[in-house]
C-alpha cells in the first residue's frame, strides 16, 4: 500500500475540512464589525451568532491535526518549517489565541465591546492572510537552506508577486464562502433583511474571488512554472470548479435552491484545492523535501494513518450531529430557542 499518498491525501482532507469551517467562521467576524461600522449591525447579528455559539468551540480541531499529522507523517519538515515558520506562524498563534479571546469575553461576558468586535473582524483576515504563508513557502524560492541552518528569506517573501496573491486570494475567498454559507442560513431562519444584505455581500465577493483565482494562475506560472505545468495536467479539476462556481452564484442570484448552492461552493473549492494539492506532488515543500523521502518508518505510518481515519470517522459525526441538534434545527435557526 502507498501509505505516503494515503498520509498526504488524510490530511489534506483535514485542510480542506480547516478551509470550509473556518471559513465561515473568519468571513462571519468580519461581517459582524464591517456591519456593525455601518450601522447596520443589528440585520445580521442574530444570524452570525446563533451560527458561531455551538460552532465556535470546534472550527480549529481540523488545523490541529492537520499540522500535528504533518509533522507526525514528515518528520523533517519540522527541522525546514519549525525554522522558517517562526516568525509568521507565532503571529498565527497569536491572532488565533487574540480571537477565542474575543469568544471568551463575547459569549461568557455581559458587556459588548467595539474593541472586542474589531478584534473579531480584524483578526478573521488576518489569520487566513498568516496561514496562507505556508503554501507560499511550499513553492520553494524563500528559503535559503546552509547544512543545518534554515533561514527565511523575508525580503524576497515580502516583494514575491505570487505571495500577495496568494494572501489575496485567502481573504477574498474566506468573505465568499462565509457570504454564500450565511446567505444559505439566514434564508433557512426566514430572517429577509438578514438574508437580502448577506445575499449582497456574497454576490460581491463573488468576482474578486474568481478574479483573485487567476491572478494565482498567473503568479505561479512566473514563479514555479514545473509545478504551473502540473496544474495544466490537471486543468479538468479547476475547469469543473469554475462550472461549480457559476451554478453557486446562478442559484444566489435567482434566490433558490441555496442549500445546493453552498453545497457548489464547497465542490468548487474541493476540486480546486485537491487539484492543486495533486499537481504539488510528490513535493511537500519544494525542493527540498517529497512525501517520499521524508516519511515516516512504516509503523508509525500506519499507526497515525489508523489514528487519523479514526479522527475523521468521529469528527465527520459530530459535526453532524452538531448541525442537527443547532444549526439546521428549524426552532434554533428561526431564534425560537
Amino acid at each position: 500500500m502507498n501509505y505516503e499518498l494515503l498520509g498526504i491525501t488524510v490530511l489534506w482532507t483535514f485542510l480542506y475540512g480547516y478551509l470550509i469551517v473556518a471559513s465561515i467562521d473568519f468571513g462571519a467576524g468580519f461581517f459582524n464589525y464591517y456591519t456593525t461600522l455601518t450601522g447596520r449591525g443589528q440585520i445580521v447579528k442574530k444570524v452570525i451568532n446563533r451560527y458561531l455559539s455551538p460552532v465556535w468551540e470546534v472550527t480549529n480541531v481540523f488545523l490541529i491535526f492537520f499540522y500535528v499529522g504533518l509533522v507526525g507523517f514528515f518528520p523533517s519538515l519540522a527541522f525546514y518549517y519549525g525554522t522558517a515558520l517562526l516568525v509568521p506562524g507565532s503571529i498565527a498563534i497569536v491572532l488565533i489565541a487574540l480571537r477565542g479571546s474575543y469568544y471568551a469575553f463575547h459569549h461568557y461576558g455581559h458587556k459588548e465591546s467595539s474593541w472586542y468586535q474589531l478584534l473579531y473582524g480584524a483578526t478573521g483576515l488576518l489569520i487566513p492572510a498568516s496561514l496562507s504563508v505556508v503554501l507560499t513557502i511550499s513553492e520553494g524560492g524563500y528559503m535559503t537552506v546552509n547544512g543545518d541552518s534554515v533561514s527565511l528569506n523575508y525580503s524576497e517573501l515580502f516583494t514575491s508577486f505570487y505571495a500577495w496573491a496568494v494572501v489575496l486570494l485567502a481573504i477574498v475567498s474566506v468573505l465568499y464562502i462565509s457570504a454564500c454559507f450565511l446567505t444559505f442560513y439566514s434564508h433557512k431562519a426566514k430572517d429577509k433583511g438578514a438574508f437580502d444584505l448577506l445575499r449582497g455581500y456574497a454576490l460581491f465577493w463573488s468576482a474578486p474571488t474568481i478574479l483573485a483565482s487567476f491572478l494565482v494562475f498567473l503568479a505561479m506560472s512566473r514563479h514555479n512554472p514545473d509545478h504551473f505545468n502540473r496544474m495544466m495536467d490537471v486543468s479538468w479539476l479547476f475547469a469543473l470548479s469554475f462550472l461549480f462556481f457559476l451554478g453557486a452564484v446562478y442559484f444566489i442570484w435567482k434566490k433558490k435552491n441555496l442549500g445546493l448552492s453552498f453545497i457548489l461552493v464547497m465542490l468548487q473549492f474541493a476540486t480546486a484545492f485537491f487539484g492543486y494539492g495533486a499537481s504539488h506532488l510528490p513535493y511537500v515543500l519544494y525542493p527540498y523535501v517529497t512525501i517520499y523521502d521524508s516519511f515516516t518508518n512504516e509503523t508509525m505510518a500506519i499507526a497515525l494513518v489508523l489514528a487519523f481515519i479514526a479522527g475523521l470517522l468521529l469528527l465527520v459525526p459530530s459535526l453532524y450531529l452538531l448541525l442537527r441538534l443547532f444549526l439546521f434545527d428549524n426552532e434554533y435557526v428561526e431564534g425560537k430557542r
